[in-house]
């Protein structure tokens, strides 16, 4: 028996690789999918299996393109309906993988047709079992991503999981390993633990999901404090659930060098948008006009996911060589829409004495000695209403950064202010800043190091606390 989880940390996600005999199964691949036929290739293996937990809404599968280059089927659990091919499972149904089987347990609750796939050893026993996003280390899938409208509640789904995880998830034993769909950072739960796999015996005693409680209170546990979900959910969960081109088709459209006169030509038309993935640092000293900053050192997909339009045509500005690396991590959260990169990078843009643009760092030492002077001086808080609410400065506004996509956000802000942005390290306030240029408004500074720097600092300002609030 061989298992091997593949762990993705800029989306906290994982796939897995489970063989026996040579045959092969891969359980929710992402989207690139050259390290599962690598790692069959290698150890002469076939894939004849791809199971998926569900409907991803946080990054779009592997499946198709896996299916296709492998013949493997796809197999989802009950209840599921798609518009390609799939084999849909009953619950309890049974697939062998050479001297292995594996069971599929319908898990409702996080979506209708989630299921858990339970693998059995050589000699029949419970070994370990792939929940997708049913259970987590420390937690359980969020339920509120119903496709179903009206239909069905976050209380409805809510109610289902409690039944799941009592007559499917308890029932194991202590020893079963738990390999869950997502780590730390993701979206898909409240809080989830910063391991990537534990025991089911360690969950029921840790995770609150698991505690002895009625399922009236379970569902007051996992609906309150829920955040609202990135806005690309619902569109990678519909493109799952429909189906996608090929990755290798929009490489081959997006993978197009473009002169300095004809990317200007591209950017001028309404229907385009300039993403520019090279460092914050880089970027702040000089880029193109009218960009948008998500360097590829952070959550690169999911603030793409959560900022970008997702039917712009979209240019690349990158460090030279990582202009596949960006397309094959921006088609992970569902974009398609490419029609080239600068060639040569912003180099090339600069050398041709073409119009540049840039971003003020400061430290945050210095933002101390501006405030007590500054009449006009803004303070733009971008991190998010529970990080604002735990600690932030006197003066400061907060807007978190994903309000910035509606200039409605920007309504009470001019250039007659001098403004002064940070997030929590420096990442997400060059994103905010790129994002208020691109309103004509440019009396910006990015505060370097963020809230971190500023806390450093504290005997230099007043810092205040909100009332608490759930995240």
């Amino acid at each position: 028996m061989f298992i091997k989880q593949l762990y993705t940390g800029c989306l906290s996600e994982s796939a897995y690789y489970i063989e026996s005999e040579g045959i092969a199964a891969v359980i929710d691949p992402l989207r690139d999918i050259d390290e599962y036929l690598q790692l069959a290739t290698e150890r002469n293996a076939t894939i004849k299996f791809i199971f998926e937990t569900h409907f991803h809404a946080d990054f779009i599968s592997g499946h198709l393109d896996l299916a296709q280059a492998t013949g493997a089927t796809i197999v989802y659990g009950p209840d599921t309906v798609t518009k390609f091919p799939v084999h849909v499972a009953k619950d309890g149904e049974i697939f062998s993988i050479g001297k292995l089987t594996v069971e599929v347990m319908h898990t409702p609750g996080h979506t209708l047709e989630s299921s858990c796939f339970l693998l059995k050893d050589e000699a029949g026993k419970d070994h370990a079992v792939f929940t997708g996003d049913t259970l987590f280390v420390g937690d359980v899938g969020r339920p509120d991503l119903s496709q179903k409208g009206a239909e069905l509640t976050m209380e409805d789904l809510a109610g289902m999981l409690y039944d799941s995880l009592q007559t499917k998830i308890m029932p194991l034993a202590d020893d079963v390993i738990l390999y869950p769909a997502h780590g730390a950072g993701s979206s898909c739960g409240k809080n989830l633990g910063p391991e990537t796999f534990s025991t089911i015996g360690a969950q029921k005693h840790s995770n609150y999901a698991l505690q002895q409680q009625t399922k009236a209170d379970f569902i007051t546990a996992v609906t309150t404090g829920l955040s609202a979900p990135p806005q690309y959910f619902p569109i990678n969960a519909k493109i799952n659930k429909e189906g996608y081109d090929s990755l290798q088709s929009i490489l081959d459209k997006g993978l197009q060098p473009l002169s300095v006169a004809a990317f200007k030509e591209k950017a001028a038309q309404d229907d385009t948008i300039i993403v520019d993935t090279r460092k914050a640092t880089v970027f702040t000293e000089g880029f193109v006009p009218n960009s948008i900053f998500i360097g590829l050192e952070g959550r690169f997909a999911e603030w793409a996911g959560s900022i970008l339009p997702f039917d712009k045509n979209i240019l690349l500005v990158t460090e030279t060589g990582k202009e596949k690396e960006t397309i094959v991590r921006l088609t992970r959260v569902g974009f398609e829409h490419f029609v080239g990169y600068l060639q040569g990078g912003f180099e090339a843009w600069k050398n041709a004495n073409e119009k540049i643009d840039l971003i003020i760092d400061i430290e945050a030492d210095e933002l101390a000695m501006d405030i007590p002077f500054d009449d006009q001086l803004l303070v733009i808080d971008v991190r998010k209403e529970n990080e604002y609410a735990d600690g932030h400065l006197a003066q400061a506004m907060n807007i978190p950064l994903t309000n910035l996509t509606d200039p409605g956000s920007m309504a009470d802000l001019d250039d007659s202010h001098n403004m002064y942005v940070h997030c929590a390290g420096g990442y997400r306030s060059v994103i905010a800043a790129s994002l208020i240029k691109r309103q004509g408004l440019h009396n910006v500074r990015n505060v370097l190091g963020g809230w971190g720097a500023i806390k450093e600092l504290k005997d230099k300002f007043t810092i205040e606390k909100s009332v608490e609030v759930e995240s």
